[in-house]
């Protein structure tokens, strides 16, 4: 069974909807995560593949998109002994 982040997409969720109102960020917290993200791997801390399969086996459907990403970031820094 593929998994969300499986690379080629999948097929009839309809198109994308631009919402020109829409913020990047809802809140400061979400644009830390995402600056956190890139910054560890920019340091080679994890690589992508490995954040998308941290998010992958942490997420809740019950948090936000970027409560999974911390998540995914957190799991990965304790499995790798950063914290």
């Amino acid at each position: 069974m593929p998994r969300i982040n499986d690379v080629g997409g999948q097929d009839g969720f309809g198109p994308v909807i631009e919402e020109p109102d829409e913020p990047i960020f809802r809140a400061d917290w979400e644009a830390h995560v995402f600056a956190m993200n890139r910054a560890l791997i920019g340091r080679g801390v994890y690589n992508l593949d490995e954040f998308r399969d941290a998010v992958e086996r942490t997420m809740s459907h019950e948090s936000s998109y970027y409560e999974n990403w911390f998540r995914g970031i957190r799991t990965l820094l304790e499995e790798k002994g950063h914290v």
